[in-house]
């Protein structure tokens, strides 16, 4: 892991720029100076990691004493997609202006970005528990298709926060009975951009034994500003 700029920013918060081979990333770390417990914070499908509201939460949850880190996996961000992705978004584009089922396009799509994003973010999570700064325990926030997937395959994440959730490839509905930690879905119950029915029928198949479940009135960008202050609740209760 390389470390290609920094800035200590007006809340006290550390913000790094790194690489990692060809992975890019950002991680902000607390003013505190012992070991801060990580969150692995993941956008959704493939929007870049510079994305104002992913980088307001990562500053909010490290000014209240976590490491955050995020990354571009591959394709996602600027990083080069496959000819296979592009056409999937250009075919996901025309069915959306045509009013025609969306479904497939979803699955090829998403299926194919999760199944590159979880080895590169294993990798990270590797790297960033080697710094003296990251102590542990770890959590993820983000992106659920990638949350769960990670979550089944990496005993390393204790506790997840997960949002939306109504199109999530049909390998992670299965995947989601084998996530028995604790975990958090946000729900926008208006989110035009995720169906209702799938998001509760996918809380309904996680196997914690802790779940909780968030809903809140409005459309895909409406969640309200207090989610962020519940999240680090929530983060509180099992990273600390």
């Amino acid at each position: 892991m390389q470390f290609t700029s920094e800035q200590r920013l007006d809340d006290g918060v550390l913000e790094r720029e790194f690489t990692l081979g060809e992975i890019p990333g950002t991680l902000w770390t607390p003013e505190s100076a012992a070991p801060a417990p990580l969150i692995l914070m993941a956008h959704n499908n493939g929007l870049p990691k510079g994305e104002p509201r992913l980088v307001a939460r990562a500053r909010h949850s490290a000014a209240h004493g976590y490491a955050v880190a995020t990354i571009d996996a591959a394709g996602c961000g600027e990083r080069p997609r496959s000819a296979a992705d592009e056409q999937a978004r250009a075919d996901l584009r025309r069915a959306m202006q045509a009013g025609e089922p969306t479904d497939e396009i979803f699955e090829s799509l998403v299926g194919s970005l999760v199944e590159k994003a979880v080895p590169e973010w294993r990798t990270t999570l590797d790297a960033l528990l080697a710094l003296p700064e990251i102590g542990g325990p770890v959590g993820y926030s983000g992106w659920t298709a990638v949350g769960i997937r990670l979550a089944a395959v990496e005993p390393r994440i204790a506790a997840a926060g997960f949002f939306a959730g109504g199109y999530v490839p049909r390998a992670q509905r299965e995947e989601a009975r084998q996530v028995t930690i604790p975990l958090l879905l946000l729900l926008q119950w208006d989110d035009e951009g995720n169906p209702r029915q799938r998001a509760l029928d996918l809380f309904d198949a996680f196997g914690s034994k802790e779940k909780t479940l968030h809903a809140n009135l409005g459309g895909h960008l409406g969640t309200p500003w207090f989610e962020r202050e519940d999240g680090d609740r929530f983060f509180g209760r099992h990273l600390k």
